[in-house]
């Protein structure tokens, strides 16, 4: 069973995780911001990643940030040792007037190069410098290396919503069993 809990409670924030990544895309998401609600259960959906997540806060820098902890952190503790898996996922979304990729690899290094393009401070209720540094945090919790760009379009949110969609489809492959794979996905012989 490749499923795991988190659980963080700092003086800042409180944030539970629970996620199988051999779901159907079932989210069931709470924090106090819509924008950031709507973009997890986006993740879920496309992933196929049943991810439940509930996070309060002082502040909504802290929320996104322990958030993203806490997700990484479950995705890389369901995917144990990393046998069998994929490793390696990458995707191409429109949303409307958008288009993004993402293209990422769970070998263990994490670094994250994130460019969504956006124009206004918030999307939405959401600060569009937060929504970067999730995607940031995640790369580091997940110990993945995550690379995201929004080519083009005229919307913020469909531009956020386009990456969302593209780092999901992304990871949905990355962490998919290979049925030919029959260790580490590594010449290595372990990930990291």
């Amino acid at each position: 069973m490749r499923r795991q809990e988190f659980r963080r409670e700092t003086s800042e924030t409180v944030v539970s995780v629970e996620l199988n990544l051999d779901g159907t895309g079932e989210g069931a998401i709470k924090t106090p911001l819509a924008f950031f609600n709507h973009m997890l259960g986006s993740l879920a959906t496309h992933s196929l990643i049943d991810m439940r997540v509930e996070a309060q806060g002082d502040l909504g820098h802290h929320i996104v940030e322990d958030a993203a902890i806490g997700v990484g952190s479950a995705i890389k503790g369901a995917l144990g040792d990393g046998k069998g898996i994929a490793r390696f996922g990458y995707a191409l979304v429109p949303m409307d007037c958008s288009l993004a990729s993402c293209a990422l690899d769970i070998g263990g290094r994490p670094y994250a190069v994130v460019d969504l393009n956006t124009e206004g401070a918030t999307v939405e209720d959401t600060a569009a410098e937060d929504l970067t540094h999730f995607l940031e945090t995640l790369a580091t919790s997940m110990g993945a290396n995550i690379h995201v760009k929004v080519e083009y379009g005229r919307n913020d949110h469909h531009k956020v919503e386009a990456a969302f969609k593209a780092l999901a489809l992304s990871l949905r492959q990355a962490v998919s069993p290979d049925p030919r794979r029959k260790g580490v996905p590594s010449a290595k012989g372990v990930i990291g």
